[in-house]
């Protein structure tokens, strides 16, 4: 044992040094990013004095070796997939489906909100979770609205079918295609796109049946935050159309007191010259020179906007004549807002020089660049023209402008910016090129044309070049937490593999269930690492497990693929603490979870998909 114990101390202080970063890990109080970077210091330090030899005397883990998880194909595809799709999430290129799927939700909403999250699952497994769970939170609040739910019974079982969504695909989720990569790395199988899917369907399919029909029971009925998630708790702004010419709702008549293409907008007053039109609306045609004064949410007005850019013709046209005449430039109005314009509430600041004035004696757009879109004041219900408004000290204004302007008014006395509204008008011509690139990205990896990782690398190089995103939105998709998380865990595993710590747990594993045989080995290793997936994180779980797990397979002597998939599916088991996955963390907030409800809720999912898997894997995979 004591020669044991000498010969092998390098692997005993790997497996030291990783059970200290784990602790790290799942400490709130030592940040993901500190411990990552302390982790491959210390191990860099460690074999640099203390070096690994081949037979011919090269250190198997200089720091090139231990610094090369950094550059691994895996994680490159894992960096460029979230650029992908924060193309689409920028680009609004889901805008308009979602948007259907809540308006659907008026006549069967429990139908629909089946419907959606059957969606979810799908769109989960080609696409990252987490710009999928932003997109699907405020229609998941409006859904239980239509249902008198309060969010929090649906905002759990958003997360886990995105979660169990992207388990079915080498692309629905980071983990899947990093321990694919570590797999190929240690000499196993390169693993196919769609290889693991049938397996997978099965588990998601029963965890499906868990999470649509049993966490919402499970949940509490507490109030949350849809209303900030849905955007704007119904705040109404008082809004103005000018009718034209060639104005899109010229000739438009009212049907039953309502102007339809204003469904969702209410119509306050209709200025006609010298004559004010009140409501109801009976037999009203609208004719040149009207002036339309409604009351509409901020989402309502975005949609208008990013959709039906004609109705509001007249103000992105002096805009747009206010950005050329300070270029000085001749170009020609823009039939859509661009995204480059971002909309923003701002709140006029007590002993503002604005108050007392209304919006054309204040120069607001000579000013800063922007124009109003609407106004909002709580004390009284306004009717009348936007121009005969007089401002007051708390007024809110929807503004909006260019990028760069809207960051001016940071340093306006006069306006106090509200930064969280902030939102930037996506492009519908931007939308569909990012579908094709998505589409182009997805087909090019499936059809095995290309490497996973240079389909997503060319992708992500599109989204740039194409103008969906630019450098700097594309570099805040890239989050560093997982890349130097993964980094980190690519290092420590290498260590683990190279040491023999891979080989010394899998032989631990091999003997403690040597009579039982390799199917008991795998429900075992299934349940131990879908237990620590939720105390650590679900790439650096799949990243060290999957060189132990290939060792037990070897040891076995059985085919390894069935283990790597195992620690796929366990991997992704995150169910059980916010901290799991990013998705928990997502919903938490807007369904206002506390720990003890994903405890509630995710442990007997682990327990039911161990379960399932244990009953169905030695009959499938033959083992």
């Amino acid at each position: 044992m004591e020669t044991f114990l000498s010969e092998n101390w390098q692997m005993w202080v790997t497996l030291a040094a990783i059970g200290v970063t784990v602790i790290c890990y799942s400490m709130s109080r030592f940040s993901l990013e500190m411990t990552s970077l302390f982790a491959v210091g210390f191990l860099m330090i460690f074999f640099h004095i203390f070096p690994v030899e081949s037979a011919g005397g090269q250190n198997l883990l200089s720091s090139t070796v231990l610094l090369s998880g950094f550059a691994s194909p895996a994680l490159i595809a894992v960096m460029a997939l979230l650029v992908v799709g924060q193309g689409l999430f920028h680009s609004g290129a889901l805008d308009k489906p979602t948007r259907v799927i809540a308006a659907l939700a008026g006549s069967r909403p429990q139908l629909v909100v089946l419907s959606t999250l059957v969606l979810v699952a799908v769109v989960s497994a080609f696409l990252n979770n987490t710009p999928v769970a932003v997109m699907f939170i405020p229609i998941m609040a409006t859904l239980a609205a239509r249902l008198r739910h309060r969010p929090s019974k649906l905002m759990m079982s958003l997360s886990f079918v995105c979660i169990l969504g992207g388990m079915t695909t080498l692309i629905g989720s980071s983990t899947n295609l990093l321990a694919a990569g570590i797999a190929e790395q240690i000499g196993v199988a390169r693993i196919g796109f769609f290889d693991f899917t049938v397996f997978a369907l099965i588990l998601a399919a029963v965890g499906m049946v868990y999470t649509l029909f049993v966490v919402p029971r499970l949940m509490p009925n507490r109030e949350g935050l849809a209303d900030e998630m849905t955007g704007g708790s119904g705040k109404q702004f008082i809004a103005q159309i000018q009718i034209t010419y060639d104005h899109p709702l010229m000739g438009t008549k009212s049907v039953a007191g309502f102007f339809p293409p204003l469904k969702d907008m209410t119509v306050r007053m209709i200025q006609r010259r010298e004559h004010a039109i009140l409501p109801p609306f009976e037999d009203i045609e609208l004719q040149p020179g009207d002036e339309i004064i409604l009351a509409a949410t901020r989402q309502t007005l975005a949609d208008a906007l990013r959709e039906r850019a004609g109705i509001f013709a007249n103000m992105l046209e002096e805009h747009h004549q206010n950005q050329t005449s300070d270029a000085g430039t001749g170009e020609e109005t823009p039939e859509r807002p661009t995204g480059d314009l971002t909309m923003v509430e701002v709140v006029v600041a007590p002993g503002s020089r604005m108050i007392g004035r209304d919006i054309e004696q204040i120069g607001f757009r000579q000013e800063t660049g922007c124009i109003v879109l609407g106004i909002q004041r709580r004390s009284r219900m306004i009717r009348t023209q936007m121009s005969d408004i007089r401002l007051e000290d708390g007024d809110v204004l929807l503004v909006l402008g260019k990028a760069k302007d809207v960051e001016g008014l940071r340093l306006n006395r006069d306006v106090i910016p509200l930064e969280w509204s902030a939102t930037e008008l996506p492009d519908p011509n931007r939308a569909s090129r990012a579908r094709v690139i998505f589409g182009g990205t997805v087909l090019a990896a499936v059809s095995g044309l290309v490497p996973i990782e240079v389909a997503a690398l060319v992708g992500a190089a599109a989204m740039i070049t194409l103008d969906v995103l630019n450098i700097r939105q594309a570099a805040r998709a890239i989050d560093r937490r997982i890349f130097l998380l993964v980094g980190a865990a690519l290092a420590m595993g290498t260590a683990l593999d190279v040491t023999g710590g891979a080989a010394f747990l899998g032989q631990g594993v091999v003997d403690v269930f040597a009579d039982a045989g390799p199917a008991v080995a795998l429900s075992a290793l299934f349940l131990i690492i879908a237990i620590i997936t939720n105390i650590l994180t679900n790439n650096a779980t799949a990243v060290l497990f999957v060189p132990i797990a290939v060792n037990a397979a070897n040891q076995f002597g059985v085919d390894p693929m069935p283990f790597v998939y195992m620690v796929i599916f366990a991997a992704n088991c995150s169910f059980a603490t916010p901290m799991g996955y990013q998705t928990n963390l997502l919903v938490m907030g807007p369904g206002h979870y506390q720990f003890g409800d994903y405890m509630r809720a995710g442990v007997p999912l682990i327990l039911i998909l161990w379960i399932t898997f244990s009953l169905f894997a030695p009959w499938y995979y033959a083992l």
